[in-house]
């Protein structure tokens, strides 16, 4: 059976990419939320990971909300990528029984390309920005 798709890295672009488009303003959650279909408390979890990162900031009250704080030429999807994850694995490693000395060696060898993938993933990302994808699409 397939497993569910974690799109917290593509909300957190098309929430980037959404404060990118208003300069300026301070958004709420509720507003932000309308575009990538999805609810505000989600929107403020993913928010809050880009905040811990320094990537956004946010002001509380009725005319609170939430506004990049780096120029969008500035910001890369590898930013976003290592805000929303962390040093989580790239590839689904399992945990092997710890007796089998096959599931060991399986193991190692999988967290080494793991951290290949996860480098080939990082400099992919780096190489754009949310200003680009403010840009419109080339035919």
């Amino acid at each position: 059976m397939a497993q569910a798709t974690n799109t917290q890295f593509s909300v957190a672009v098309h929430l980037a990419t959404l404060l990118a488009g208003r300069p300026g303003e301070l958004v709420d959650s509720g507003e932000l939320a309308v575009s990538p279909a999805t609810n505000p408390v989600h929107v403020r979890r993913v928010l809050g990971r880009l905040r811990a990162a320094g990537l956004v900031h946010s002001h509380a009250g009725p005319r609170g909300g939430w506004a990049l704080s780096r120029p969008p030429e500035t910001l890369t999807l590898a930013d976003i990528w290592t805000a929303v994850n962390a040093d989580d694995p790239v590839l689904g490693v399992h945990l092997p029984n710890p007796a089998c000395p096959v599931g060991r060696t399986v193991t190692a060898n999988l967290h080494a390309q793991d951290a290949l993938a996860r480098e080939a993933v990082l400099t992919s990302l780096a190489r754009t920005t949310i200003a680009d994808l403010l840009a419109p699409a080339a035919l």
